[in-house]
């Protein structure tokens, strides 16, 4: 799990939904009725109706219809039933697995009950990311003691030890990470549940956080948050350009919506991708390069100019590398190696150098004219765009939005021949003008019923 100091990141406690009232919620929608969950549930009819007064107070909205035979769903109760549905099995499998690893700790819960508490699940995936309990405690504004006790209770109910101390503070011990992991899920999903709501009553709103790789950036991610933004101007977006590894690490744990760009191989049997289009990567070169007045290019021309080429590790120069041995050529020895785009277009604009990329990314040089695709031996070197998903996950109302305006983006992309680079203006027009923003937009959520 990558290290965050942003407090908003994890949401605040104060404004989730409060998992004790959310699992008395669930006891009533499954046994219908206030009596029967009081009685499953070991509280009197009273405590039951006073946490599923608060939450419906809480959410602004009323979750159940009181009818003579029981108490029915309405559409909100129905759309809050979904997380926290998803909530449950998330700690249940926390529970399943303590009980696995330790058959004969008696202490170890019977139920899922100690797990629901936000506020101790918030303080133990903050420890995780940030490794340093005074500065937890500080953010959440409590005492250390306070954020002590509060991991100490879930490591007593768990039996097991969630965090150990390390040369750079405290970290997951090696049974507490995946349960850590599946906490951010359980908070991830309650940040939702407003949004689910939200949507319900016709508004889009909450944080997005798409993992932006290179290849997106340029065109495609922009032109796409740019339109949901003209039409939900309540939502926001974030876009992390963190490794691919660490940016799958962050979408197992939700702390990432869903990545977008060249298609690697995944990183995890819980992860799925969908492809988008396919693109040509080609050679570039300033305009005015002397090999851009050959009309044939040989391998031995490019080894007499310098490259600038990403990381020994990247898939890109992987694929580079194994062009050029599949063809019997020797390697070109690059002089620059980065994965920063604005440095590689300063060096290919400023000097000779040559780099293997997609017009896409560098679409406004190819627009200006200021860099050019030479005619280079390199034909068959492709890649796929696509979006890659964590399985089962329920995405938030605005995350959807903006993954559906991607796909919508993309398929021009997609029709066109890979020979062709994409353009903007003809692909989808004008950008949508933010003086012609809706005051109020229907919310498209597909998944909820209003």
């Amino acid at each position: 799990m990558s290290m965050k100091t942003d407090h908003a990141a994890y949401g605040d406690a104060e404004s989730l939904v409060n998992l004790h009232h959310l699992r008395v919620f669930c006891d009533v929608a499954a046994s219908g009725g206030v009596r029967r969950s009081a009685e499953s549930l070991f509280r009197a009819s009273s405590a039951i109706t006073r946490a599923i007064g608060r939450l419906e107070e809480s959410l602004d909205i009323q979750l159940f219809e009181r009818k003579g035979t029981g108490m029915l769903l309405t559409a909100a109760g129905e759309t809050v039933r979904m997380r926290a549905l998803r909530i449950e099995d998330e700690l249940n499998t926390i529970r399943a697995e303590a009980r696995a690893l330790h058959p004969s700790f008696g202490r170890v819960a019977t139920t899922t009950s100690s797990l629901f508490q936000t506020r101790k699940l918030m303080m133990a995936v903050m420890l995780a990311d940030i490794h340093h309990m005074p500065t937890v405690a500080h953010l959440l504004g409590v005492t250390q003691p306070a954020v002590s006790a509060a991991i100490a209770s879930l490591e007593a109910g768990l039996g097991r030890r969630l965090f150990e101390r390390a040369p750079h503070g405290m970290v997951p011990t090696a049974p507490g990470a995946p349960w850590l992991r599946r906490f951010k899920r359980v908070l991830a999903e309650l940040r939702h549940i407003r949004a689910d709501i939200a949507a319900l009553r016709g508004d889009l709103e909450g944080i997005i956080t798409v993992g932006a790789l290179p290849l997106v950036r340029t065109l495609l991610l922009p032109r796409a948050i740019a339109n949901v933004l003209a039409r939900h101007p309540r939502v926001r977006i974030r876009t992390l350009e963190s490794p691919y590894e660490d940016l799958c690490a962050d979408l197992l744990c939700a702390d990432v919506d869903f990545i977008l760009g060249a298609m690697r191989p995944l990183q995890d049997a819980t992860l799925q991708t969908r492809v988008l289009f396919e693109e040509n990567l080609v050679l570039i070169a300033r305009a005015g390069h002397p090999l851009s007045r050959k009309r044939q290019i040989g391998f031995t021309d490019l080894l007499r100019y310098p490259w600038v080429v990403s990381r020994e590790w990247s898939p890109l120069r992987k694929q580079l590398n194994a062009f050029f041995t599949s063809h019997g050529h020797p390697l070109p020895i690059p002089s620059v190696e980065t994965a920063d785009l604005a440095l590689l277009r300063g060096l290919l604009l400023d000097t000779d150098m040559l780099t293997v990329l997609s017009e896409h990314q560098l679409h406004h040089e190819f627009s200006t004219g200021k860099l050019v695709a030479l005619n280079s031996p390199m034909d068959g070197l492709t890649r796929q765009i696509g979006v890659t998903t964590r399985t089962g996950a329920q995405l938030s109302p605005g995350a959807l939005a903006l993954l559906r305006e991607v796909e919508i983006l993309a398929a021009p992309i997609a029709a066109l021949p890979l020979d062709q680079s994409p353009d903007p203006a003809q692909l989808w027009g004008d950008p949508i003008n933010k003086l012609d923003r809706p005051a109020r937009t229907k919310a498209t959520t597909g998944h909820l019923r209003s």
